[in-house]
């Protein structure tokens, strides 16, 4: 299980970059994301190299931000795996509220909010 921060963004020119100079300017890294939005405003849900020191840079400057606990799956990179972890929830009635992933070099990385976290991290670990 790891921290995901999420910060709320009005969906407006030039406020995202606000958002990661920020972060920048704390020296924190970001080492996966994905940016979500409706019409008036977004959300940057992302992983972050020292979530407390980016939380304050970001409070700082006003945005609003949320810590999530989410699971981190890695698996192989291959057809198929991602509907045998999904299916593996399913069978324990644990809901995927999202995810966001990418892969490199056959291995898959998997950033999912999940119903329960520890549940999920428990049967994905054991399999």
């Amino acid at each position: 299980m790891i921290t995901q921060l999420s910060v709320f963004l009005q969906n407006e020119a030039g406020r995202l970059e606000e958002m990661t100079a920020a972060i920048a300017e704390a020296g924190v890294n970001i080492s996966a994301l994905c940016v979500a939005e409706t019409a008036e405003y977004g959300v940057m849900r992302m992983i972050v190299s020292d979530t407390a020191k980016a939380v304050e840079a970001l409070r700082e400057k006003g945005f609003t931000t949320k810590l999530t606990d989410v699971i981190c799956v890695e698996t192989p990179d291959v057809p198929g795996e991602l509907n045998t972890l999904l299916s593996k929830l399913a069978a324990e009635k644990i809901n995927v509220s999202y995810m966001y992933g990418y892969s490199d070099e056959g291995t898959a990385k998997l950033i999912l909010k999940v119903s329960d976290p520890e549940k999920a991290g428990r049967l994905l670990q054991n399999s």
